[in-house]
């Protein structure tokens, strides 16, 4: 009867609570999952100011980000997402764009209600809700030009402001000891994966080829007749038998005339 009453107690913590569930290692990334939050109901978000759209679940010590239709969470020095809020999760291997734009101090200014001295008026959006806008808000820019994000006499931080606040939260974020952590096992599991792989050894007697160079050959020369001769046994070919006639003829000498002949001209 107390094994069923405790059970029972357990049970209607869960339900109320947040309550981690153990998570299975997955076998092909060789990386443990994070454990899984169960909520009563789906969470409700705000929207973080002097960001890119980037929504946050507030009232539960874990950090569960909302961003670019994916829900985000990081955990001992590394990052997983899903497109379900409490199950789903798949490692990334690098931290998304988005996180170094979120204050650290967030927490404190949304208990306080005051944004680096403003008044905060967050809005709470169920996840109904955010699911059907996410999109057109990013798109029209709604928190930013209607909304001024809930906070009072909102004023923008200049670009240059916002890019050397990134590089600081990034510096930060490397020193935390999870991420050095994380960042030694990657390398280990890098060192190890180049020792297991084959190393192909060429074998001593043989030498590499040297390549072939072929010589250009060499033309012979042509007697070349001069042009002009050319041009004209082209231009006028005689026939064999005429060309020996013409030859025959000047080659034989004139006759003199006989005595006949000359008597008869007197």
């Amino acid at each position: 009867m107390k094994k069923y009453l405790f059970g029972t107690i357990l049970l209607a913590l869960a339900i109320v609570v947040p309550v981690p569930i153990i998570a299975g290692v997955d076998i092909n990334v060789g990386i443990s999952l994070p454990p899984l939050i169960v909520f009563e109901e789906p969470p409700a978000v705000i929207v973080m100011p002097d960001t890119y759209y980037v929504y946050v679940v507030p009232d539960i010590d874990v950090d569960i980000f909302f961003w670019n239709g994916w829900w985000w969470r990081p955990w001992e020095g590394r990052w997983y997402r899903s497109r379900y809020y409490d199950r789903g999760w798949v490692y990334y291997s690098h931290v998304p764009r988005f996180y170094y734009d979120v204050d650290p101090g967030w927490r404190v200014y949304y208990r306080n209600y005051n944004w680096y001295g403003y008044r905060w008026n967050h809005e709470w959006i169920p996840n109904r809700q955010l699911q059907q806008n996410w999109k057109t808000w990013n798109n029209n820019r709604y928190w930013e030009r209607q909304r001024t994000w809930g906070v009072q006499n909102y004023q923008p931080r200049p670009q240059q402001q916002r890019q050397e606040l990134r590089y600081q939260r990034q510096e930060q974020y490397q020193q935390r000891p999870e991420v050095q952590r994380h960042q030694q096992q990657i390398r280990e599991q890098q060192k190890q994966q180049q020792q297991r792989q084959p190393q192909v050894q060429k074998p001593k007697d043989q030498e590499p080829r040297q390549p072939q160079t072929q010589q250009p050959r060499q033309r012979q020369p042509q007697v070349q007749q001069p042009q002009r001769q050319q041009q004209q046994q082209q231009q006028h070919p005689e026939p064999r038998g005429q060309q020996r006639k013409g030859e025959s003829q000047q080659q034989q000498p004139k006759e003199k005339p006989s005595g006949g002949d000359a008597e008869r001209r007197r």
